[in-house]
């Protein structure tokens, strides 16, 4: 999983609008991304595809800052996943969802959301996953998915953030063209949250 570092709520409006995603920027009203690879398809998610979200809620790491986890309240539920995908608020059509062509499962996420570490028009990757599909080279196709379409749509520069200690989340951003720089943002809790850049698309 991609780290970030903003500790808003789930549900607060700062962070649903730092979600909203570059992949929707200049698109024609109506349109939607959808990409295809040999074994995967990336495309807007499905209301009831909510219970995978929450999935991955459930399944996060304790590193993981609190406001991207399940709280003490069992907030967010699946049905407030369900308004979110409905409304188009948090996971929007730049977060598109992950699914496998062979069994018709949706395993997680992949896309752009907006960044503030680089100039305009440079958003962030982004990525998570089931980790009952981990190691198994989706993150990567997935990525390598989001990469070509970003080069093809005219982005120049894309930035990813990841913590640390997230190793995995760390070879996929090696394997499909980033590098470190020398950019950190240093959580006393959490850990350090490395940015990652790639070079010119």
């Amino acid at each position: 999983m991609i780290g970030r570092t903003k500790r808003t709520p789930w549900h607060d409006s700062a962070f649903t609008r730092a979600m909203v995603a570059a992949m929707t920027v200049g698109a024609v009203p109506g349109s939607e991304v959808v990409l295809e690879t040999s074994r995967l398809l990336l495309r807007p998610w499905r209301v009831a595809e909510a219970v995978v979200q929450h999935e991955l809620w459930t399944e996060r790491d304790p590193r993981v800052p609190p406001h991207r986890r399940i709280d003490a309240d069992g907030h967010p539920t699946v049905a407030e996943l369900e308004g979110s995908i409905r409304t188009n608020q948090l996971w929007s059509s730049g977060l598109l969802a992950v699914e496998r062509k062979a069994s018709r499962d949706v395993i997680g996420y992949c896309g752009l959301v907006d960044s503030e570490r680089g100039s305009a028009g440079e958003p962030e990757l982004a990525f998570e996953l089931l980790r009952r599909v981990w190691r198994q080279g989706y993150a990567t196709e997935a990525s390598l998915a989001v990469l070509e379409w970003a080069r093809s749509s005219g982005y120049e520069r894309l930035w990813a953030t990841v913590w640390d200690w997230n190793t995995a989340s760390r070879r996929v951003l090696a394997k499909v063209g980033f590098t470190e720089t020398e950019r950190k943002e240093v959580d006393a809790v959490y850990g350090t949250n490395l940015l990652f850049t790639t070079r010119r698309l």
